[in-house]
């Protein structure tokens, strides 16, 4: 009997679907239930959405944590409920006016290592229960910053629209950033109110919009990136002898051994190149994080 398809499909999300629609298409297409993805998007977003089928899911966890790129309109003039254009505007004020020199000051403070309020219609849970769902039952939800990394926060074009102004921005972040959030606290800083009206992600890690596919894509030809590859390109690496080797498929420490690295899970291949397992330093002994194989 054949291994089951396992590997990382990057697919390029269109417009109006949730992250499950995606998965649910993407099950059809594999021939398998064990399908899930690292990092939700939400439906008016568009772009990278990575993916892992059967053994791959094991992996997802570990590439949420990873760096993300976008490309987004900031609507400058109006708050809504969601601070995205799926929700109802809650207040406007005339910021036809905005020029860049505002926008770039209100945009300084939101780089770097931050402090972020996440939007309330997001899914984090309270209490047991999704922000989301508290906030569309009447609740006034409130939930508490956390430390998110902006790297890279840059205009790429303004625009005048009556009393509202658009601002293009590419944006470079930490796993767990709002953008919505980033469109909102400008608007809010500048005293006029914000959100997005566009968000595409353009890369998760070391995943690219060049390497997606659009769904009919893959219902013609269904690529899949193999653990192999996978690991190569989300992680550092470090190949083993074959007698380390032999102690990693069974999941055994290996002392007296320095990964590399970063500090993060590292990536182990075998002498032939083939993926292993990931393992973490802990001083001089590098200890299993997850063996797959």
């Amino acid at each position: 009997m054949s291994e089951p398809l396992a590997g990382i499909v990057v697919v390029d999300k269109p417009a109006g679907w949730t992250s499950h629609d995606v998965v649910g298409r993407t099950r059809r297409l594999a021939g398998t239930r064990k399908v899930g993805h690292a990092g939700t998007l939400d439906p008016m977003a568009t772009g990278v959405l990575v993916l892992g089928i059967n053994r791959a899911t094991r992996l997802l966890g570990h590439l949420m944590t990873t760096e993300k790129e976008y490309l987004a309109t900031i609507r400058l003039g109006q708050a809504t409920i969601t601070d995205d254009a799926e929700g109802e505007v809650t207040s406007t004020t005339p910021a036809g006016d905005v020029d860049a020199a505002a926008v770039e000051a209100a945009l300084a403070p939101l780089r770097g290592e931050i402090m972020q309020v996440p939007s309330s219609v997001s899914a984090i849970k309270v209490d047991g229960q999704r922000s989301y769902a508290r906030v569309r039952g009447g609740e006034d939800v409130q939930l508490a910053a956390r430390p998110v990394t902006v790297s890279t926060l840059e205009v790429t074009d303004l625009r005048h629209d009556g009393d509202v102004t658009d601002v293009d921005v590419r944006v470079v972040c930490s796993s767990g950033t709002y953008v919505r959030a980033l469109a909102r606290d400008a608007g809010t800083a500048l005293g006029v109110g914000g959100h997005l009206t566009m968000l595409r992600r353009t890369r998760v890690g070391g995943f690219t919009l060049d390497q997606s596919r659009r769904l009919e894509q893959l219902e013609e030809s269904f690529d899949v990136v193999g653990m192999d590859d996978v690991a190569r390109r989300s992680f550092t690496t470090w190949t083993a002898d074959e007698r380390s080797a032999a102690d990693v498929r069974f999941g055994r420490r290996l002392t007296a051994t320095d990964l590399g690295g970063d500090g993060g899970p590292v990536a182990v291949l075998d002498p032939d190149g083939h993926f292993l397992a990931l393992y973490e330093q802990a001083g001089g002994t590098a200890r299993p994080v997850a063996v797959f194989v």
